[in-house]
Order: C-alpha cells, then structure tokens, then sequence
C-alpha cells in the first residue's frame, strides 16, 4: 500500500512535468498523509489542471461518509469490478503530485522501520490515481481521491508486497487520455516500476506522526540500519497542502 508521501520539488517543476496551465504556489510538504488535502493532475475535455483533493476516496453512492471505511489505496487488479472504483478508472483518473513515497519494513528489534523512495533520476514520481466527487444531502461537494497500487517490484518486496502505480511520462500522457484509453487499456499501464527507477533510503521514526512535517524526515536516524538488498534472482533470457 502506500499510506504517506513526500512533495518536494518546486511548483514550476511539477507544471512543467505535467503541462497544466495552472500556476499554484505551494510549499515543501514531508510527510503527506490521508485524509488531508492534495494536489493531483486531472484532464477534463482535453485539459490538463491542477486540483486540490481529499485523500481518501468516497464513491458518489456512498449516503454518511461515517459509515464508509477510509480509502487511500486502489488496487489495479480488481479496480474494474469494484463499485468503488470502475467509474472512476475509465472516466477520473489522475495522477498525484509527488516526489517520492515512504514505507514501513516489518520486523527487526524496533519493530516496523520506515525508508523513503524516490526516483533514482530526481524527477517527479508519477503517482496513478482515481478520483470521485462525493455530495451530502445538503448539496455541498468534495473532490477525493486514491492513490493506485500493484504488485511489489524486488526492490520494493524485501519490504512491502504492494507498491504504489508509478507511471512513466508516456503513461502519464496514456492514464490521463480519457477519451482514447480505455479501463482495461488503462490497467495496463499500471505495473510494478523497473527497479533501477528507483532510490531506497532509510528515513527517520518521526514520519510516524503526522505532526512532523521538515525535511528531516527523508534522512535516516542515526542508528538506523542500512536499506535492505533485494533478493537474488535467477534472469532468464527472454524472446494547508499546505
């Protein structure tokens, strides 16, 4: 699953990786976590734009939100059959805005130690996404969304078996074209990222609260281990925000 994330590079760097029009000014954020607004690119007739949202999904047909469990993660695998979700892969999808995301290896003396992963090449992480306008009886509406996740690349399994939908620019341009891509041509697009895309690190124990917020976060505590190696493996030859 993928539970928190990191925003770090400038506005202009994000506007100019996914060619919105828009011109947000929004600073660094560490520690991003569920139920509090972020920034997502969606296409609307054709139109990139920039859109603040509630991280947690809430399906239209949902009547008290009270009564619905919170939704931060989508799996792709069964994403077209859900009712949560089968509208929104072929008519809302989006792609947050982020820079990397954190997640917790289990285990060890001190119990579940976090590690921050980035792109290894310093660009924007593309982050596949879905999202839905939920309105309560009163008329009033709210924009919420969740992030996609697949299976674990090797890097990624010697902690967790799921990993956030990391999309390349080609995708990105794929995901977001409503009108030519279909759900299932869609899915597709969202596969375990190649390893060498990515840079594992340890990260500090005082992610685990969301009220820590610096840039501290991304680097390890001191007596924090090494990231671990992925296993081995045979290859074979092949034919308020802010």
């Amino acid at each position: 699953m993928c539970g928190r994330f990191f925003v770090t590079s400038s506005p202009e760097t994000f506007r100019e990786a996914y060619g919105y029009d828009d011109r947000p000014n929004f600073p660094a954020r560490h520690n991003v976590a569920p139920t509090q607004p972020v920034a997502v690119v969606t296409s609307e007739h054709g139109r990139r734009r920039f859109v603040l949202m509630r991280w947690g999904f809430l399906p239209a047909w949902v009547k008290d939100p009270d009564d619905f469990p919170l939704v931060i993660n989508a799996r792709i695998e069964t994403a077209a059959e859900k009712p949560s979700f089968r509208n929104a892969l072929r008519y809302r999808r989006c792609i947050f805005l982020a820079d990397g995301f954190y997640e917790w290896r289990r285990g060890g003396p001190r119990g579940q130690a976090p590690y921050a992963i980035r792109r290894a090449d310093g660009r924007p992480m593309a982050l596949a996404g879905l999202w839905e306008t939920w309105s309560s009886r009163d008329g009033s509406e709210i924009d919420t969304a969740a992030i996609v996740t697949c299976g674990a690349n090797g890097l990624l399994a010697a902690i967790h078996e799921r990993m956030p939908a990391i999309l390349s620019p080609e995708a990105v341009d794929a995901w977001l074209d409503l009108r030519d891509v279909d759900a299932g041509q869609a899915a597709a697009l969202c596969r375990p990222a190649p390893e060498e895309w990515l840079d594992l690190r340890p990260a500090s124990r005082r992610v685990n609260d969301v009220r820590h917020d610096e840039a501290g976060l991304l680097r390890p505590d001191e007596d924090e281990p090494a990231a671990p190696k992925p296993p081995e493996r045979k290859v074979e030859a092949q034919g308020s925000l802010f």
